[in-house]
C-alpha cells in the first residue's frame, strides 16, 4: 500500500515537472518571438521615417526617463548619424490618452527641428475606425513629415473639429487627436528642452 502511494506520488511529481517545463517554454518561445515581431516592426518604421544614416542606429539607442505627455514614462531614442554628427533623432515613446488608452509612437524630429514623421507602433484603437493611424489602413499620418512648431502655427495644431488644420476620421476624432497633441508635444520637447533629450 506504501510503495502504491509512493509510486503515484513520484509519478504526480513527474508530470508535475514536465507540466511546468512545457508551460515555461511555451511561455519563453512565445516572449521571444513577441520580442523579435516587435523589433522587427520598428525597423520597419525607422526606415519609413530616416534614410542617410551610417550609423548602427539600433546599437546607439539610449534610454531617458522624463516626463512626456503628461507623464512620467522611459522613452527610447535612437539618433541618427552621418559622418558620426547627429542629424535627427528618433523617439520611441507612449501617448497615453488614446480613445482606448496607450498609443506607441516613433516620431522624428531633424536637429532643425522639424518633424520626419509620426508613425505607429502598437495601439488598441477600434478598427475601422481609429486604426486609421496605420499605413497599412490610410496615408492620413504621413502628413506631418516637415511639420514644425511654426508650420502650422501652435493655434493650428489640431484637428479641423477643434478649429485646427488637421483632418480627423470619420466616426473618430479622439484618436487623431491623440497623434496631433503627440507630434506636437514631441517637438516642444526639442525646442525647449533638448538638453532632456540628448545623451550625457
Amino acid at each position: 500500500m506504501i510503495k502504491a502511494i509512493l509510486k503515484s506520488g513520484a509519478l504526480l511529481f513527474v508530470f508535475t515537472m514536465v507540466s511546468i517545463f512545457f508551460v515555461n517554454w511555451t511561455q519563453n518561445s512565445t516572449y521571444d518571438k513577441i520580442q523579435y515581431n516587435e523589433e522587427q516592426l520598428l525597423i520597419l518604421r525607422l526606415g519609413e521615417l530616416v534614410s542617410g544614416y551610417d550609423n548602427d542606429i539600433l546599437q546607439d539607442k539610449y534610454s531617458k526617463e522624463i516626463s512626456l505627455h503628461g507623464v512620467q514614462q522611459k522613452i527610447n531614442i535612437y539618433p541618427a548619424k552621418r559622418n558620426k554628427i547627429i542629424f535627427a533623432y528618433l523617439i520611441e515613446h507612449t501617448y497615453p490618452n488614446g480613445y482606448s488608452g496607450n498609443i506607441r509612437l516613433l516620431t522624428g524630429v531633424t536637429i532643425e527641428k522639424k518633424l520626419l514623421g509620426v508613425r505607429v507602433i502598437a495601439h488598441k484603437e477600434t478598427p475601422g475606425l481609429g486604426d486609421k493611424i496605420e499605413t497599412k489602413k490610410s496615408n492620413w499620418i504621413e502628413q506631418f513629415s516637415g511639420l514644425s512648431l511654426s508650420n502650422p502655427q501652435k493655434d493650428q495644431w489640431k484637428v479641423v473639429r477643434d478649429g485646427g488644420v488637421f483632418d480627423s476620421f470619420t466616426g473618430a476624432t479622439i484618436t487623431p487627436r491623440a497623434i496631433v497633441t503627440a507630434g506636437y508635444q514631441v517637438l516642444e520637447l526639442f525646442t525647449q528642452q533638448l538638453h532632456l533629450v540628448k545623451e550625457k
